[in-house]
């Protein structure tokens, strides 16, 4: 490749933050820092969330990469890739000071790109940020953006639901999964796409119909029968789905999606509480993501006040179940007995590092506004007898730089689909109410 032919790309401090080794995913194109990426990078270095260990990750790998050279032409990242150098500040550009606030750090990386652009005129130069805000002002002054897409998902419309409806099954299979061993040969059936490992399926002949799953090892479709969890009882075919995963102890990680009000986290937790003899401890926890993007430091009261917020759904969720019962009954009771003892946890996801993830069932709800490196840093830390349950939805996203192609849940559905341990459901009926059902539908 010509050295014209080689892009410059200048990043934005939040795409660091997202993927501390993204310098790594540009080839051999070259890549700017401004200075003012390294000033934020250094008010991010204290503290136990994701985006602090990404500071403190890239800050020594620049610091291993640089010598003397770092300020002066760059240097090199690596065997067929570009070069990385720093760029002080320059003087605001005359077509920007009028425009933009001269303090504002993104404003600073703005003009840094948009001077170097005025520079050069045989290399193209390409600002990367994953802030839609700045890529549209960047775009408003006739620079070159993109959004840091590596671990994107290309089509959300076409993710893996983990389940289909297969039309014109034989009468005869129909039968078979209603008479022991209540299952068949998977190659009886020819789907249009081949099965994936765990994907439920909805038979159908006329009037007659069966639930089943595909199973990898036997190659078998096996009956999925509708079963109570800790005294709730699925609603449809996808919460009988959802519930069969749940409960299997086989399947080590399961995902489940699906807009407000589908009964995600109500099934999850009630699986648990089913199968928590299997497990040493259920863990329950969330990611919190602060409103307007301040952090719960601002917030009044000590942790567990500034908590409270982000945690009450859940408890909801909790309530939910335990008003099966009433209050005389055991199982009412030994909810309180597992809260009382800490077998039964409910926190901030935050607060599992350094924990050994070993027999637990755990819970991550709304794992949507997790990023996907955030995701495997959870699942590469799990211990042997633990089963993994993410439940979120991909298009509700309240963090500021993550969309429904860019969260953790939609690449953990993508890269997880075919593996023998990961099971998929999506719900797509809300149960909450018929006015919650109009609601998620037309408002």
């Amino acid at each position: 490749m010509s050295p014209r032919s080689k892009k410059i790309f200048v990043l934005d401090t939040n795409v660091i933050l997202h993927d501390s080794v993204c310098i790594h995913q540009f080839e051999e194109h070259d890549i700017v820092l401004p200075i003012t990426v390294l000033e934020e990078l250094d008010h991010f270095k204290k503290g136990n969330e994701s985006i602090n260990f990404h500071a403190r990750e890239f800050v020594r790998t620049l610091d291993t990469l640089s010598g003397d050279k770092i300020f002066n032409g760059g240097v090199k990242i690596g065997p067929r890739h570009g070069r990385i150098q720093i760029k002080l500040d320059e003087q605001f550009h005359p077509d920007l000071a009028f425009n933009f606030n001269t303090t504002k750090h993104d404003h600073r990386i703005l003009n840094t790109a948009y001077c170097l652009a005025q520079h050069s005129d045989k290399r193209t130069i390409i600002l990367v940020s994953k802030d839609v805000n700045l890529r549209m002002k960047a775009k408003a002054i006739g620079l070159l953006s993109e959004d840091y897409r590596t671990d994107h998902v290309e089509d959300v419309s076409m993710l893996y639901k983990g389940k289909r409806i297969q039309e014109d099954t034989s009468a005869a299979l129909i039968n078979k999964m209603y008479a022991a061993p209540f299952e068949f040969d998977a190659e009886s059936i020819t789907p249009e796409v081949a099965l994936t490992p765990n994907e439920f399926l909805i038979l159908r002949n006329g009037r007659k119909s069966a639930l089943g799953t595909f199973e990898p090892l036997q190659q078998k479709i096996r009956r999925v029968d509708k079963l109570p969890a800790y005294g709730i009882v699925p609603r449809n075919a996808e919460q009988t789905f959802a519930l069969s995963a749940l409960t299997n102890p086989q399947i080590k990680l399961v995902t489940i999606s699906g807009k407000a009000g589908t009964g995600k986290t109500l099934l999850a937790l009630a699986a648990a509480l089913e199968k928590r003899k299997l497990y040493k401890q259920i863990y329950l926890a969330r990611p919190v993501v602060p409103l307007s993007n301040k952090d719960i430091g601002y917030l009044p009261g000590d942790i567990h006040s500034k908590l409270d917020p982000y945690m009450q759904p859940l408890y909801d969720n909790l309530g939910v179940i335990q008003n099966q019962f009433i209050e005389s009954d055991a199982k009412h009771k030994k909810i309180k007995e597992l809260l009382d003892n800490e077998k039964l946890v409910i926190n901030a996801l935050s607060y599992i590092r350094g924990r050994s993830l070993v027999k637990i069932f755990f819970i991550v709800d709304e794992a949507q506004n997790l990023t996907p490196h955030e995701i495997k840093t959870i699942i590469t830390r799990t211990g042997e007898g633990t089963k993994m349950v993410f439940t979120g939805d991909i298009f509700q996203i309240d963090h500021p730089y993550l969309d429904s192609q860019s969260n953790g849940l939609s690449y953990l559905i993508e890269k997880m689909k075919g593996q023998s341990l990961y099971a998929h459901v999506t719900l797509e009926k809300g149960e909450r109410s018929e006015l919650a059902e109009i609601a998620s539908d037309l408002l």
